[in-house]
Parts: structure tokens; C-alpha cells; sequence
């Protein structure tokens, strides 16, 4: 428990003080975002607000983890585990696409970042290397960091999607990790629209994830091999890094909530996004997430329906997608939109915590 109060203490501080350091940085030097003059005309308002606050987060989150693992290191507790480590790296290299994302915008002075191509290649890449290691480093009982198996609170022993293995089960599985971080990671993307949203969103997901990876350590049948135990490889580690996620995007929304004194950019949300993904494939939940991260799904739900029915019909479901612009195209007020977002994303978070936890419930009374 004292590493998780260490991760989320630290984090929140770091974002907080950080976050109005780069503020300032970015208004002396003129770089603020840009916006789409076909987009809401009321977030005009919002030209020339600093962007990248991304890098505040993700520095929080790294300190965070850091500091909590050295502690844990001298203090003779596990430090640096491998799950924690690869979705450390796998938020990095994510935030580290964005960070290039944002600085083409900034610097030629545009909405556009990246090309789609550009961008795909670099969260498959991302999305490989991380599929590729998270099944090496064993521990003393051949548990690695994920498993080919899909999951839901626990690994569903009748689904292998590897296929119990191979080459063409190696292919399938790495494609399942691409789905999963590049859903994740384009979907917290997505959301990051409205001042708040996103920040808000992530923090309830990685309060829920704080907890969970806590009962899993505490559950644990390293400990004891009872019904209801987990078999995740560092459920602790797990832990500490949700609750650097949790501290980082509190502390940044004191300074990105309405009106917006800064905005994450994609360097924060590509980076939060495949926190998200890691997260979810090291604790054996990324079924569970998806109820946990419900707001995110509906949020990239709306683009693709838009999409899809338009190119196929020619007609608009909603006046503009992803769905919060919808809402605030029929008049809501963008704090009514992204308090009512909140409160759906707090149900979903609930839901899928009650589900957890009577699952457990369940197999302990058996």
C-alpha cells in the first residue's frame, strides 16, 4: 500500500507544479493549437491555447514509478518488475508518437500532425515490440507479463489466441496486441476533445485499475492457492503505475479543466491510451476494460458509426462525431457535456468493478 500512496503522491505533485511550468513555456514561445475553422465555432475561443501537456503527465507517471521502485528496492521489496516496465515503455513510445504528432503541428503551424501512414506505422511497431516481449521473462513459477490466452477478470482457459502456438499463433496473437493498443490508444485520442474529458475519463479508469491490481496482489496464488486467486505475473507493480496514472491526470485537470489553461495533445493521449492497453493485457482484463473504459468505447463507437453510415447510405447520425461534439452541437454547454461524460464514465467504472469483484466473491464462497 505504501508504494501506491508513494506512485500517486508523487505523480499528482509533478503534474501539478509541472503543468503550469509548461504553460508559460509555451505561451512565451507563441506555440498554442490549432483549430479547425469547419469544426464548433465556440472552440475558436481555444486557438492559440498551449498544447503538449502530455509531457507533464508522462513525466509524472515516470517519476512516479521511479521514485516508488527505488523506494521499493531499497526498502527489500520487488522493484521493477518486467509488466510494469514494458507498459511503462509502451506508453512512452506511444507518447513519443504524439510528442512528434503535436511538434509538426506546432511547428508548421497547422491541425495536422502525422499522416494517417505515418502514424499507423508507428503504433504497429509499438504495438510488436510490446506484443513480442510481454510473453518472455519468466518468473520462479513460468508466469510471464501476459498470457495468449483472452481475458475477462482472468485468463478464459478455452480461448488460446495463439493457438497454442507457432508461427501463425505468434501472428495472431501480435495482431490481437496491435487491435488492443491501437483501439486503446486512438480511442482515449478521441475523447480528448472538450476541456477535461479525457483527463477526467482516465483518472476513474486508473482509480478502478489502482484497486483492482491492489486485490490481485493481496489474491494473489503466489500467496496462497485458493479459489478466487490471480494468476498475474506483478499485480503490485501493476498497481503502482495505475496510481501514477491516477495522480497524473488529477494533477494535470487542476490546469486542464474548463476553460482549459492547457491542452494534453496527442503526446498525452496516445501515452494514456497505451497505459489503457498495457494495463489491461498485464492484469489478464482487456475484456473487463472494456466495460471499465466504456465512455472511450462510445467515444470511438460514434466515429466509426458516423463513418460507416456515411460512406455507405451518405447520411449523418449524428451532426458531428466523435459524440461529445454532437451534444454540444444540439446546445449542451461543454461543462454539461463533459460532467454528464464523467458521470458515464463513473457508472461504467462501477459496473465493471461490481463485476470484478463478484466474480471473486463468487469462487471464494465455492
Amino acid at each position: 500500500m505504501q508504494q501506491i500512496i508513494i506512485s500517486g503522491a508523487v505523480a499528482f505533485l509533478v503534474a501539478i507544479f509541472l503543468t503550469p511550468i509548461l504553460i508559460r513555456f509555451f505561451t512565451k514561445r507563441q506555440m498554442g493549437q490549432e483549430i479547425r475553422e469547419e469544426g464548433l465555432q465556440s472552440h475558436l475561443r481555444k486557438r492559440g491555447t498551449p498544447t503538449m501537456g502530455g509531457i507533464a503527465i508522462i513525466a509524472a507517471i515516470t517519476i512516479g514509478y521511479l521514485v516508488t521502485n527505488i523506494y521499493s528496492y531499497f526498502a527489500g521489496y520487488a522493484a521493477f518488475t518486467a509488466s510494469g516496465l514494458l507498459v511503462l515503455g509502451l506508453m512512452l513510445g506511444l507518447g513519443a508518437t504524439g510528442f512528434a504528432d503535436d511538434f509538426i503541428k506546432l511547428y508548421k503551424g497547422r491541425n495536422l500532425g502525422l499522416n494517417k501512414t505515418a502514424k499507423l506505422i508507428s503504433q504497429l511497431a509499438i504495438a510488436l515490440v510490446f506484443g513480442l516481449l510481454v510473453l518472455q521473462f519468466p518468473d520462479e513459477n513460468g508466469l510471464t507479463p501476459a498470457s495468449t490466452h483472452l481475458s475477462f477478470i482472468r485468463d478464459i482457459d478455452t480461448i488460446d489466441i495463439a493457438f497454442g502456438g507457432g508461427v501463425l499463433g505468434t501472428i495472431v496473437f501480435l495482431l490481437f496486441i496491435y487491435i488492443v493498443v491501437s483501439a486503446w490508444s486512438n480511442a482515449v485520442n478521441i475523447t480528448d476533445g472538450l476541456d477535461g474529458l479525457a483527463a477526467g475519463a482516465t483518472a476513474f479508469v486508473m482509480g478502478a485499475y489502482t484497486l483492482i491490481a491492489f486485490w490481485q496482489f493481496r489474491n494473489s496464488c503466489d500467496t496462497a492457492v485458493e479459489a478466487g486467486c490471480y494468476t498475474v505475473r506483478d499485480p503490485l507493480d501493476i498497481a503502482v503505475l495505475a496510481a501514477g496514472g491516477l495522480g497524473a491526470t488529477l494533477g494535470f485537470l487542476w490546469w486542464n479543466a474548463a476553460p482549459a489553461k492547457i491542452f494534453m495533445g496527442d503526446t498525452g493521449s496516445l501515452a494514456l491510451g497505451g497505459l489503457v492497453a498495457g494495463i489491461s493485457v498485464v492484469s489478464r482484463t482487456e475484456l473487463l476494460m472494456v466495460i471499465i473504459g466504456a465512455l472511450f468505447v462510445i467515444e470511438v463507437a460514434s466515429v466509426a458509426i458516423q463513418i460507416g453510415v456515411f460512406k455507405t447510405r451518405g447520411k449523418r447520425v449524428f451532426r458531428m462525431a466523435p459524440i461529445h461534439h454532437h451534444f454540444e452541437s444540439v446546445g449542451w454547454a461543454e461543462t454539461t457535456v463533459v460532467v454528464r461524460f464523467w458521470l458515464i464514465a463513473i457508472m461504467a467504472v462501477i459496473a465493471g468493478m461490481a463485476i470484478f469483484y463478484g466474480d471473486w466473491l463468487t469462487l471464494a464462497e465455492v
